[in-house]
């Protein structure tokens, strides 16, 4: 599965992935992503290799303002 839809948040500075990985489950329920949607973004971010694909994982969720 392939998610193409991007939240509008901020990626927190901190450093700790489950951290990051909360505020972005928090937001995406928000903007009405399904559980199936959030659930998808929660895999990729605990099987990311460190915290740098993490941070790539989140950008590309993330919509550019």
């Amino acid at each position: 599965m392939r998610i193409r839809k991007k939240i509008q948040w901020t990626i927190p500075a901190s450093s700790d992935r489950f951290v990051r990985l909360g505020a972005f489950v928090k937001a995406a329920e928000e903007q009405g992503w399904s559980e199936a949607e959030v659930q998808f973004v929660i895999d990729e971010l605990v099987e990311a290799r460190d915290e740098a694909e993490v941070q790539l994982i989140l950008e590309d969720y993330t919509q550019r303002r």
